[in-house]
């Protein structure tokens, strides 16, 4: 069934003006100008085809035709509420499905979601692998990515774009190259690996030193498994979480964003 069009700024400046019997006192509310409260009820009337207030020497009054359908116009706008906080609620709930590389959350973030949720107790989360997944598709609140910027998404920078040259101690000392990560010029590598995580596995297995993102090599130096040969050095890609702008403004997804950025 068609719908009718609903001129639903006007109708609320009706019921503004019925509440008060008064477009100076509508207009304050609705912090506009009683002229442009007089404009909506004009134009609200000529779409009705009816009188919806007169003047009287007592001031305005409304007509039996305004006064019939104000009682459905304001359950009207209790129900929209109603329908509002229903599309809210998922927003102002606990859960979380997020979507990272597996060597990020392994290496950077599962440490972090887990002091995250010594904070939020009812935190729950849901992750995904494929952290170029979209977002309507997955469901996502957010991802965990490596790039060179949020680009159409809202995103924050979760660490400076450096890498590190790295080997195990006593380990190989031959080259390990995948795609971000690819040997000084000159160099060649003796194992050629499709991502960070198994360049990553690969260096600490011994088998040559790999340039990986400086976050994914942090606790491996820290305890001994990997020694730094070389860097910080500045490079394109970062991590970045990210998310389109309805779920960046969602209160979870905010609330996460402020806890890592101040890890």
């Amino acid at each position: 069934m068609k719908r009718t069009h609903l001129p639903l700024n006007a109708l609320r400046v009706f019921d503004a003006a019925a509440r008060h019997l008064s477009f100076t006192r509508a207009a304050d509310e609705l912090a506009v100008t009683p002229a442009a409260v007089g404009q909506q009820i004009r134009a609200l009337e000529d779409h009705l085809g009816t009188v919806l207030f007169r003047r009287t020497p007592q001031g305005l009054e409304l007509t039996d035709e305004g006064s019939a359908g104000l009682d459905p116009l304001r359950e009207g706008f209790l129900r929209f509420e109603e329908s509002v906080q229903n599309m809210q609620s998922g927003q102002a709930s606990d859960r979380y499905t997020i979507a990272a590389p597996r060597e990020f959350y392994a290496q950077w973030l599962a440490s972090r979601l887990a002091a995250f949720r010594a904070e939020n107790p009812d935190a729950q989360f849901q992750m995904v692998a494929d952290d170029n997944a979209d977002f309507t598709e997955a469901n996502l609140d957010c991802a965990f990515r490596m790039v060179d910027g949020p680009g159409d998404l809202e995103g924050v920078e979760l660490a400076k774009a450096c890498r590190v040259t790295v080997a195990a101690p006593d380990g190989a000392q031959d080259w390990i190259s995948w795609p971000q990560g690819e040997p000084p010029e000159g160099e060649n590598a003796a194992l050629q690996v499709a991502n960070a995580g198994q360049a990553l596995s690969s260096a600490m297995a011994g088998m040559g030193k790999a340039i990986l993102p400086a976050p994914l090599v942090e606790e491996a130096i820290a305890n001994g498994r990997l020694q730094k040969l070389a860097g910080p050095e500045e490079c394109r890609l970062a991590y970045w979480l990210v998310a389109p702008r309805p779920q960046w403004r969602q209160k979870k997804v905010r609330a996460l964003v402020a806890f890592l950025s101040n890890e």
